[in-house]
């Protein structure tokens, strides 16, 4: 899959964000969250009372499950345990979020929270990206924007820029991103 694939899709096909206006409680957010569970392909992120709602589109999944089958490939291939856990909500009401990482993992076994959680990026966010993943101590985050990855690593409570993995340190991340973007998953495989 090429940048020009992705960009030739229907615009109805690609993802859309919008920041409610205002500021929520828990509770509003909490029954906006149940008026919206039917919605399929729709996305609510809450952070210290700013909600944001998201619809995924095709581009979107296409890259999601192009970085999980490459990864889970990765983690066989290099015997390195690991527990997928997909798109599992983290929330809390004391830390004053709740949000759907697109892919997660426990890596070597099951923790307080994943050790991984990758994030793509097709639109502009309006809400911190990182702080979420902060207040739940996940190790790592990937981020897959403009057609390339920025691995940020948790270090001292704050998130920095690395440019490879500290918890898979032998994986070749500019490899990984050029097989992203094949047609083939065969041949990115």
């Amino acid at each position: 899959m090429t940048a020009t694939l992705l960009n030739n899709l229907p615009s109805t096909e690609q993802e859309q964000r919008f920041l409610l206006p205002g500021n929520y409680s828990w509770q509003e957010f909490e029954a906006l969250e149940q008026l919206l569970a039917d919605s399929p392909g729709l996305r609510i992120t809450y952070l210290d009372g700013w909600i944001e709602l998201m619809t995924l589109g095709e581009p979107h999944e296409l890259i999601k499950k192009s970085l999980a089958i490459l990864l889970e490939a990765y983690f066989t291939l290099m015997e390195i345990e690991y527990i997928p856990v997909g798109s599992a909500t983290r929330r809390e009401e004391d830390k004053g979020t709740s949000f759907e990482p697109d892919e997660s993992y426990y890596l070597r076994e099951k923790k307080a929270n994943p050790d991984l959680a990758i994030e793509v990026v097709l639109t502009s966010g309006s809400l911190q990206k990182l702080e979420k993943y902060r207040r739940f101590e996940i190790q790592e985050v990937w981020f897959w924007e403009g057609n390339q990855l920025k691995l940020y690593h948790l270090q001292d409570g704050q998130y920095v820029e690395i440019m490879r993995s500290e918890l898979l340190p032998e994986l070749d991340i500019d490899l990984l991103v050029r097989c992203v973007q094949m047609q083939s998953r065969l041949e990115a495989i």
